[in-house]
């Protein structure tokens, strides 16, 4: 007679199937792809997608950089045996909770040899992150995270950040030239949140706090559609409350 075990048709999980598609998608893309695009390309919805985007970046099977995903250690080492490495999914975790709780997409970054290096990003369906349509590592000058940092750095750093990445007007409200920039930094409170309203997105307000961890220079963030701005100031106050919470993982991931 033969049993039950030795019939039964194995069971696909469908959620492991769907990360499957969404991991060959990434495959497929050199430099990285977004989530719409990826979820598109493995036939998902958006909201699955991005739910197992998180999944698999919490695990360090993926990783985002700037707004697209790519291979994390975690894949890496499947199919290159390489040594472990240190991921990023503390923080990205703790991003993704403050992401909920407060209701807006969270950034955090780093300035770190010369460049402003993009951390992590924890956004939702529902409040979806600034899309990335001008290098954000070139355009300091026009959004809160970037603003935030080169505010920490000396003149003679900041000045050669100019040097390199020069101020140049993304859209109608943003800084015009070098000088109204400098004027703009050295006129900054470091105890205030740096707001900008449409200079890098038309339809987006984003404010940023600077994040004191040793010798870093630091930054966190948060971004919201135009015509929801008078949440802004409020969310990004209720992220500085709880950001010592945070610092923690931050300090993890600030090597990486």
């Amino acid at each position: 007679m033969t049993t039950a075990s030795s019939t039964a048709v194995p069971t696909l999980i469908g959620s492991v199937q769907r990360a499957l598609r969404l991991l060959e998608a990434v495959g497929t893309h050199r430099e990285g792809a977004p989530a719409k695009q990826l979820a598109r390309e493995a036939g998902l919805p958006l909201p699955t997608a991005y739910h197992l985007l998180r999944t698999l970046t919490h695990e360090g099977y993926l990783r985002r950089e700037n707004g697209v995903f790519l291979f994390g250690a975690a894949a890496e080492r499947l199919v290159g045996g390489r040594a472990p490495a240190p991921r990023r999914g503390v923080i990205i975790e703790s991003l993704a909770h403050w992401a909920d709780v407060i209701g807006a997409p969270v950034y955090c970054a780093v300035y770190r040899d010369g460049e402003i290096d993009l951390v992590a990003v924890a956004d939702t369906p529902d409040f979806p992150a600034v899309e990335e349509w001008a290098a954000f590592r070139e355009t300091g000058h026009a959004h809160a995270l970037g603003q935030c940092l080169l505010s920490q750095l000396d003149e003679r750093a900041r000045e050669d950040h100019l040097d390199r990445h020069p101020v140049q007007p993304l859209t109608r409200y943003s800084v015009r030239d070098r000088p109204a920039f400098l004027d703009r930094m050295r006129s900054m409170n470091r105890t205030e949140p740096v707001v900008e309203r449409q200079e890098y997105a038309l339809g987006t307000v984003c404010a940023a706090i600077p994040i004191t961890v040793g010798t870093a220079v630091a930054a966190m963030a948060i971004s919201l559609p135009l015509d929801q701005e008078e949440r802004l100031l409020p969310a990004v106050e209720q992220l500085r409350c709880e950001v010592t919470s945070l610092l923690r993982s931050f300090v993890f991931s600030i090597s990486i």
